[in-house]
């Protein structure tokens, strides 16, 4: 098993970054919340998950030890596969997936794409003695983006993958309207993708 990868950050795109290891680029699968802590050019530490399939690996990064755990451990659950798995960590920290399972929080789970009632309610089931226990007080409340908001995260992204401010500013305020008519929690994710699109139209 690739524990982590450190190096250099190669390249970045909306879903992955190329790190640099040895004279290799490792490209890794990672939530956009930890693609904004990168930067093109400097060095960065990432722990990773290595999924391996019939025809394919692929290695997902997280921003620490503690949301591969969480990575691995969503993984257990029926149906759950690495991509919906790292959709629930785009919108929840480990921490608040632990709370929504302690408290039952159906509303919570319901909030990533691709989970709905039912859904939500058999993962909490399945789920319930596995995460464990929250591990703190603090953190982000249950159902709200693991940073201050989606424009800090959307900005900080598409800063980290080389758009100068003011064009990072516009692109933010052209995805607003689209933000502001996502039921619950705006996904980052998918206000990434059209921010990179609008970028591109403009260029």
């Amino acid at each position: 098993m690739i524990a982590f990868v450190s190096g250099s950050v190669a390249a970045l795109a909306p879903d992955a970054a190329v790190v640099e290891v040895g004279g290799i680029g490792m490209a890794v699968q990672c939530t956009p919340n930890t693609l904004s802590t990168l930067r093109l050019g400097q060095q960065a530490k990432l722990a990773t998950s290595l999924v391996v399939r019939e025809d394919s690996l692929t290695l997902y990064g997280f921003a620490d030890d503690d949301e591969r755990q969480t990575f691995e451990l969503l993984q257990t659950a029926s149906g759950v596969g690495p991509r919906l798995a790292q959709a629930m960590l785009a919108v929840h920290s480990p921490d608040g997936l632990r709370r929504a399972v302690a408290t039952a929080d159906e509303k919570a789970l319901t909030a990533v794409p691709g989970i709905g009632k039912k859904g939500a309610q058999k993962l909490l089931l399945e789920l319930k003695d596995r995460l464990g226990e929250p591990l703190g007080t603090g953190g982000p409340a249950i159902g709200t983006p693991v940073t201050t908001g989606w424009r800090e995260q959307l900005h900080a992204a598409l800063i980290g993958l080389g758009y100068a401010t003011r064009e990072a500013d516009e692109a933010v305020g052209a995805v607003a309207p689209q933000a502001e008519a996502m039921e619950g929690t705006p996904q980052v994710g998918q206000l990434l993708k059209a921010a990179l699109q609008t970028l591109n139209r403009t260029r």
